[in-house]
């Protein structure tokens, strides 16, 4: 890519945060709503940028696209966000060219995840692509970005056990939960908020703590009902939420909301509580720490928690890494085509008006000249001289510059070339 602008002059970036430098806080400060992603992406298109991926989950908020500078896509996120760029600097990355498609394949590999091996990031990545696909701000290059690193990630997948086993951040809770809750099965536990995360944990508690008293609230109850059902559950109205804490042993946040749901006011209870927070951001306020008998646990505490299972995955990073690095070598070797195809197009292009100019002489000079087999020749010569010059720029990476200067001045290609 170097030398090689992808897009109108501009450079594919990845700017971004994630928990490695930013706390829950901060990244809560930058997190984004599916409304606010579509928010986000159509005022890409008014601004006329051609290719943009945006991701916003627990973990991380990035922007993947074409620019003239970062500052661009830096600006375009705190316009939709609560976050500030002086914010943003203190804890960001911002990757160029070859290094932000590098980025993309680590997030989308699992190794860039909070846990090891966690693939629910490359859900994340496919339905950011559709997401811009249906808006009109994916590009062929972003198309075939994200398809590679897909790829590579079902490959890691089935080729090493870097995911094998159960963990992540709603086995974690759970396991934290069965390590620090005597008696678990006979406890009251209590699940606000039945998002993605919510269900995970859910079954993870049903299949692990054995427990028969587990209470699900959920704003919309329809969808706790369904997850109930599933599990043979309780099902409480979001209007019992604070009755329902007041009986709870455990209480596990799931809600997702961009404000906290769960404050000091709401907490009456006497006896011992342990709440984990799973959301992004916060969704338990920091006053809820000044009760003595209650415990607040964030899912950045939770995602620290290492076991055999992790120290196992550890051992196939070099072979998921081999995998990268086979792929993204695929991706890039087609970029450099990329990089010559308007040459070649335009080579072709003049060849052929020299092929035409060339029949129609030689069908007026010759009797019974044969035009539909001098086509067949003529195109299948031109064909081969084409396959040459492709082949020479595709082995010859280091001087294809030259290469393409020569092509374009011998065959006045210029200006067809741009």
């Amino acid at each position: 890519m170097e030398n090689y602008h992808i897009s109108k002059g501009k450079h594919f970036y990845t700017i971004g945060l994630s928990y490695r430098k930013a706390e829950a806080t901060v990244r809560g400060h930058f997190s984004l709503t599916e409304e606010g992603k579509l928010n986000l992406l159509e005022k890409a298109k008014n601004d006329g940028i051609d290719g943009l991926i945006v991701t916003s989950t627990c973990n991380r908020t990035e922007i993947y696209g074409f620019a003239q500078h970062p500052f661009q896509l830096i600006k375009l996120l705190c316009e939709f966000t609560k976050g500030t760029v002086e914010e943003f600097e203190k804890v960001a990355y911002v990757y160029k060219n070859k290094e932000a498609i590098s980025h993309m394949f680590r997030v989308g590999s699992g190794l860039d995840s909070q846990i090891l091996g966690d693939f629910e990031i490359i859900c994340q990545l496919k339905k950011a692509f559709i997401l811009s696909k249906n808006v009109g701000v994916a590009n062929p290059f972003l198309e075939r970005l994200v398809n590679a690193v897909i790829q590579s990630s079902k490959r890691i997948k089935n080729e090493t056990q870097i995911s094998s086993g159960a963990t992540s951040v709603s086995f974690a809770s759970v396991q934290y939960i069965l390590k620090e809750v005597a008696n678990i099965s006979n406890k009251n536990i209590l699940l606000f908020g039945t998002g993605k995360i919510g269900r995970n944990t859910c079954e993870n508690l049903v299949k692990h703590t054995k427990n028969n008293n587990i209470t699900l609230i959920n704003r919309t109850k329809d969808k706790a009902e369904k997850i109930a059902g599933k599990f043979n559950l309780t099902v409480k109205d979001y209007a019992d939420l604070q009755s329902e804490i007041l009986q709870a042993d455990v209480l596990v946040v799931a809600t997702g909301a961009q404000n906290p749901t769960i404050s000091k006011e709401l907490i009456y209870s006497k006896k011992e509580l342990l709440i984990l927070d799973l959301s992004i951001p916060k969704n338990v306020a920091d006053d809820v720490l000044e009760l003595e008998n209650v415990t607040v646990v964030h899912l950045d505490q939770l995602s620290q928690i290492t076991d055999d299972t992790l120290e196992r995955r550890k051992l196939f990073i070099p072979q998921a890494r081999e995998i990268i690095a086979e792929v993204e070598g695929d991706f890039n070797k087609w970029l450099e085509t990329r990089k010559f195809a308007p040459t070649i197009m335009a080579l072709k292009n003049k060849l052929g008006t020299m092929k035409d100019e060339e029949l129609d002489y030689q069908s007026r000079k010759i009797s019974n000249f044969n035009q539909e087999q001098a086509e067949i020749i003529s195109n299948r010569i031109i064909q081969k001289i084409m396959n040459q010059f492709a082949n020479h720029l595709k082995d010859d990476s280091n001087t294809a510059d030259e290469s393409l200067e020569f092509i374009q001045k011998v065959f006045q290609l210029e200006e067809a070339a741009k």
